[in-house]
């Protein structure tokens, strides 16, 4: 997608091949890893593609930098601002940091601290907003036009949107004969771009969204047959944790995904715990969902199924990881 072409709200597989071949030089590609101790438990072939390895600890690095990296170069110099639930800020840092601009985070005051150190280490400057997602955007725009810096939306970015479909490349590519993807459930950037790229190269494949219970509005949206908004509940999965559908996400997960999942707090902390004794990876609540749905029996799978399951993210504090891992408790 050029400048000119800027109207489009979604992004193609002509997009998301051209991101690969921008995002080659910076970011990893990371493996896909079969989880053979974790079958016996979710009932069929089970692969893992961890973005807990990917450079800051997150997918969003990928959507970031694909969306910067396409902005005219004085657009760059004079700055960057987003709003995140972290790990977006995280990238967007690191992004900003290797371009040698500058970048502003308006972060929830909800937002772990890890996330929030992590970001002011990559050389951001960070706001602590206490209040809505609406309330927190709002105030993004008017900075952005304070101060003249280009907002980078981390899932309404359609260039961000193509940057989070890469992995799917990948997954298409390590095994070609997967059978189902599935994909955490939050904004809905990643899923939107993940799924274009699915089934524009291979439309027979399964594209599952997992959204916390908690936090239902695109399982809602799909009931309704329209954009539903919902209270903003605490939920574990932090990363998750968006109360209104995105404009522009919505109308392509409508197309492209084909089943929508709610999974319990209890069961997200399960499949933390099975990634970390099983497959020996630290998972962050919001990565682990897609296990949690399988471990509840949310997706009927078969034996003989290949099922990739994306692990978003691996940015959590260890006192927290800690008490998760040696509790039953939530």
């Amino acid at each position: 997608m050029n400048q000119q072409d800027n109207h489009r709200n979604y992004p193609t597989i002509e997009d998301i091949r051209e991101a690969r071949i921008r995002l080659q030089p910076y970011i990893k590609r990371t493996p896909l890893l079969r989880a053979e101790r974790i079958e016996k438990a979710v009932g069929c072939q089970l692969y893992l593609k961890p973005e807990t390895l990917q450079i800051t600890g997150a997918f969003k690095i990928r959507g970031a930098l694909n969306a910067v990296l396409s902005l005219p170069k004085e657009k760059i110099a004079k700055g960057l601002i987003s709003s995140s639930s972290g790990n977006h800020a995280q990238g967007l840092s690191y992004v900003a940091r290797m371009l040698g601009t500058k970048v502003l985070l308006v972060l929830p005051t909800t937002t772990a601290k890890l996330k929030i150190e992590n970001t002011k280490a990559l050389g951001a400057e960070v706001i602590l907003f206490d209040g809505d997602n609406a309330a927190r955007w709002k105030r993004v725009y008017e900075l952005a036009e304070e101060n003249g810096y280009t907002v980078v939306h981390g899932f309404e970015d359609p260039m961000v949107m193509a940057g989070q479909g890469t992995m799917a490349c990948e997954i298409l590519e390590d095994l070609e004969d997967v059978d189902t993807v599935i994909v955490p459930l939050g904004g809905g950037g990643l899923i939107s771009g993940v799924a274009t790229a699915i089934k524009e190269t291979n439309p027979r494949v399964r594209v599952i969204g997992a959204e916390p219970a908690l936090t239902p509005k695109y399982f809602h949206s799909r009931i309704n047959n329209a954009p539903t908004s919902l209270p903003l509940l605490d939920t574990i999965a932090d990363g998750l944790r968006i109360s209104v559908p995105g404009r522009n996400p919505y109308p392509i997960i409508e197309k492209y995904v084909d089943e929508i999942v709610l999974v319990d707090d209890e069961h997200i902390i399960q499949g933390m715990r099975s990634l970390a004794v099983d497959a020996k990876l630290i998972a962050e609540p919001a990565a682990s969902i897609g296990i949690g749905a399988l471990l509840a029996g949310s997706i009927a799978v078969r034996p003989d199924e290949k099922v990739c399951v994306i692990l978003t993210g691996g940015n959590w504090e260890l006192d927290a990881l800690a008490e998760i891992y040696k509790s039953s408790a939530i």
